[in-house]
């Protein structure tokens, strides 16, 4: 394996050998690949999630990407809408607020 050892003690393996361990992992046993490695379980896991939607080769399963273009246009148009309906409805509050004062000028002080 071609691992990094930094000057702080930290270990840099490359997206090959991350797959490659967790294919050995999966074969070998969890624990017994940990320690030949010197890896901790929280590293093995954290890989394994992030690499979870990777195929068998360590390809992606389709030619586009991790994510779908429309899929990320159309997310983004609705976080949008939604940060304009929270506009919104502050504005409203506010001015409600701002009512309220004009109307009950006594109760400044708990507004």
């Amino acid at each position: 394996m071609g691992m990094i050892q930094t000057d702080k003690g930290t270990k840099k393996f490359t997206e090959k050998e991350k797959l490659s361990i967790l294919k050995e992992a999966e074969k070998e046993g969890v624990k017994k690949t940990l320690n030949k490695y010197n890896l901790y379980p929280a590293t093995y896991y954290y890989w394994k999630k992030k690499y979870s939607n990777l195929g068998s080769d360590g390809s992606l399963p389709n030619s586009k990407g991790i994510y779908d273009a429309s899929a990320v246009r159309k997310l983004e148009k609705e976080n949008s809408a939604l940060k304009q309906l929270l506009a919104e409805k502050e504005l409203e509050s506010k001015l409600k607020d701002e009512m309220l004062k004009k109307k009950y000028p006594h109760l400044r002080k708990l507004l």
